[in-house]
């Protein structure tokens, strides 16, 4: 999972690999996941790909941040030998159709790439 947008109604997903979009899912509210469930996918997606997955988590709240158990009750992002989670403030927000534009995360994605 390349970039991660958690809200308190939807939590949006875009993965991509080797600058190829793999999958874009959005998933029901982070409030309603048991606890495990997204590092359990991260390290999933990690072993699928057979690479350690570095993620981008945009949450509009530090309560759907942390209902990921991707980051640590301070905000700071969970690391693991399947992923490295970097917590980053949220851009401006948009109304999105259900499944919506991920031109928003595509750009969210490139960011990243370019700081690092």
């Amino acid at each position: 999972m390349r970039v991660c947008k958690p809200s308190a109604k939807a939590t949006r997903l875009l993965l991509t690999h080797d600058d190829r979009e793999l999958l874009r899912a959005v998933l029901p509210s982070p409030l309603l996941a048991q606890g495990r469930a997204a590092p359990m996918l991260c390290e999933a997606l990690a072993l699928w790909l057979r690479h350690p997955l570095s993620v981008a988590l945009y949450a509009d709240t530090q309560g759907t941040s942390s209902a990921l158990a991707l980051c640590d009750g301070l905000g700071y992002g969970d690391h693991c030998p399947h992923y490295e989670v970097e917590v980053l403030e949220p851009g401006p927000r948009r109304h999105l159709r259900p499944l919506g534009s991920f031109g928003e995360l595509r750009q969210l994605d490139l960011a990243q790439r370019g700081e690092k």
